[in-house]
């Protein structure tokens, strides 16, 4: 199937799961998930009307971004592991960070979006299952909460959610129990009313669970391999490797 009938058929399905969950379709964000692949894939996927994409490494999408700067309504969100030493990079080559996961990562983006004069959206990222392969900040860890009371003075910042990769399993449902989690710190942290922190976002779902994550109020959903297909195996690199499996 071309990525344009992928794409049909991934909103076919997105378009089931709000109707069996009451909500409504203008609600779920669909991501293509572009990571490792061409330029002239993602021009198919924007002319079938995909407008947020994600990527995974600063270093990989920095080598592509002059082909696709054309795409002008086009937003690029950056996915994976972020190292602190490439964030005044990241914060020049995209438009939100979805993948924030420490204070210090968030005082260098701060920094770095202020010396790029912009305001960037972040979402923090949240390891609900507890994987040590596994970026995210620990639910209802110290971490998290420093992360939640710095807010107000990063002024270049611009909160507006959280984001998880629960643990991989073959049957889509059993990742039900992560994106309810999710959803259950999103709206302890909402119910708190902390300064300069929006929760409107809930980034959660991919390829083979994204039906499961909206019923459990998903607002996003990263979708890869059944948009563009298989993976392509990526050329060395020196940056971190993630550990996700589809990732998103």
């Amino acid at each position: 199937m071309s990525i344009a009938e992928n794409i049909a058929r991934v909103r076919e399905q997105i378009a089931s799961a709000v109707r069996r969950a009451g909500r409504e379709p203008s609600a779920i964000t669909l991501m293509g998930v572009s990571k490792t692949f061409p330029p002239e894939h993602i021009r198919e996927a924007y002319s079938a009307g995909i407008r947020i994409f994600g990527e995974n490494r600063v270093q990989e999408f920095a080598a592509k971004a002059d082909a696709v700067r054309d795409l002008a309504d086009a937003e690029w969100h950056l996915i994976g592991h972020l190292q602190s030493n490439k964030a005044t990079k990241a914060a020049e080559l995209f438009a939100a960070v979805d993948s924030v996961d420490s204070v210090r990562l968030a005082e260098k983006l701060n920094a770095a979006a202020e010396h790029a004069g912009k305001r960037l959206p972040i979402l923090i990222e949240i390891n609900v299952g507890g994987e040590a392969a596994k970026s995210g900040v620990a639910p209802c860890s110290e971490e998290l909460e420093q992360i939640l009371i710095g807010v107000p003075r990063w002024k270049n910042l611009v909160v507006r959610g959280l984001m998880t990769v629960p643990p991989f399993t073959d049957d889509p449902d059993q990742a039900r129990s992560f994106f309810r989690q999710l959803r259950e710190i999103r709206d302890a942290i909402a119910a708190r009313s902390l300064p300069a922190i929006s929760m409107d976002v809930l980034s959660m779902g991919m390829s083979h669970d994204f039906e499961v994550a909206i019923e459990e109020g998903s607002t996003c959903v990263r979708v890869g391999t059944a948009i563009f297909g298989e993976r392509q195996k990526p050329k060395a690199r020196s940056e971190k490797s993630d550990c996700r499996s589809e990732n998103h």
